[in-house]
């Protein structure tokens, strides 16, 4: 299988090739904080897997051995890695994929430090544009 994807602004395209070894929805406190959202969807393939097809991103230190890159345009997430932990394997926050639906997250990880309000988030009252 083959994958695309991209940053907002478009100067980062990605492209990835076989299947991912797991997809996961994360709740730390550094994905929430990179990212500035509730959490961040993760698809974790081989690192040989992953090809640049425009762009060069930017990659900071994160915390420790975790290093996150990130269009230095638009500021999009796109990819952590972290040698220490997972050795050869990087992790694509799958929103940005083309198509996002291809890779549904099958778990949920680091839910000691998920926020409160996210257990009950399904149960707010649903627009599908923004409310009248």
């Amino acid at each position: 299988m083959t994958y695309s994807g991209q940053c907002l602004c478009g100067a980062i395209r990605y492209q990835l090739s076989g299947d991912p070894t797991v997809v996961a929805v994360c709740h730390c406190r550094d994905c929430r904080r990179s990212a500035g959202a509730p959490m961040v969807a993760w698809a974790m393939f081989p690192e040989t897997a992953l090809t640049l097809t425009k762009g060069q991103p930017k990659t900071i230190n994160s915390s420790g051995t975790a290093m996150r890159s990130f269009c230095a345009d638009c500021g999009s997430g796109l990819f952590y890695r972290n040698a220490a932990v997972l050795p050869g394997v990087v992790d694509v926050q799958s929103s940005t994929l083309d198509d996002p639906d291809a890779l549904p997250p099958t778990i949920q990880i680091q839910t000691a430090d998920r926020l409160g309000w996210m257990k009950q988030v399904q149960e707010l009252p649903e627009f599908e544009r923004f409310p009248a």
